[in-house]
């Protein structure tokens, strides 16, 4: 590894779109501090690209996540990307109230003090590039899983707002917003029969594709932009008489 060796951290590496993407920029040279709660398969990775990862067991709902993160980034080096792929998401027409505060704390608090986190270091070091991984859910509020698209919507908005921060502050951070549609995670690993499902290799591709391009928002793939484009022209007034399921 070489001073120009470029640096992520990635939050939520250890299955699903963060894994993918972690091989993707293993294989292209970069070094990669990786995160999530399960450290055996953090140290699986590891164990594979020795001289390319350095992992840390972090829990985004951990109070004190905020600072194993800049541990995490001072083993590693530094950091020029702030990935985070950290999330939950249920089907929860019942209004189970742990479902719903469950996801709330993970993708609303979790969320934010992390990629708080990771604004605050790209300030002080003078440039940077934060990406999260949200959702298509976010585009309208979806009966069967309530606090999971509105906390889509929330960190749609969330970068919105630290875009226009940073334009304020004048600093040099770019932003990637990723709204993937259905993809063969173990978020959804339910039983369920989900439409134009993608693979996660080759939705990971794509996702690279889009930072690596500076995309501010990304819609993966494209027959999710089709989608997304006329379900924004949905009334609301019809939207609500619509029984949006799988």
């Amino acid at each position: 590894m070489t001073n120009n060796t470029k640096r992520a951290v990635i939050m939520g590496a250890t299955s699903g779109l963060g894994y993918e993407v972690a091989l993707l920029l293993l294989s292209d040279g970069w070094k990669l501090g990786l995160a999530g709660r399960r450290e055996e398969n953090l140290r699986e990775l590891q164990s594979e690209f020795p001289e390319q990862v350095c992992i840390k067991a972090i829990d985004v709902k951990d109070s004190n996540s905020d600072k194993a993160l800049l541990a995490l980034i001072d083993e590693l080096g530094g950091m020029d990307i702030y990935f985070h792929s950290s999330g939950i998401g249920y089907q929860n027409a019942k209004l189970d109230a742990d479902i719903e505060l469950n996801t709330l704390e993970t993708n609303g608090t979790g969320f934010t003090r992390l990629v708080g986190t990771a604004f605050r270091y790209f300030k002080k070091k003078g440039k940077g590039h934060i990406a999260v991984i949200s959702s298509i859910a976010g585009t309208k509020g979806l009966g069967v899983a309530p606090a999971y698209s509105a906390t889509k919507r929330f960190q749609n908005t969330y970068i919105d707002a630290l875009e226009q921060l940073a334009g304020m502050q004048k600093l040099n951070i770019r932003f990637t917003d990723i709204r993937p549609g259905f993809v063969a995670t173990s978020l959804l690993n339910d039983g369920k029969n989900y439409p134009m499902l993608m693979k996660t290799p080759y939705a990971a591709k794509l996702i690279v594709k889009a930072v690596r391009k500076h995309k501010r928002v990304a819609v993966i793939d494209w027959k999710y932009s089709i989608l997304v484009f006329f379900w924004k022209l949905i009334p609301r007034c019809t939207w609500k008489r619509m029984k949006v399921k799988n």
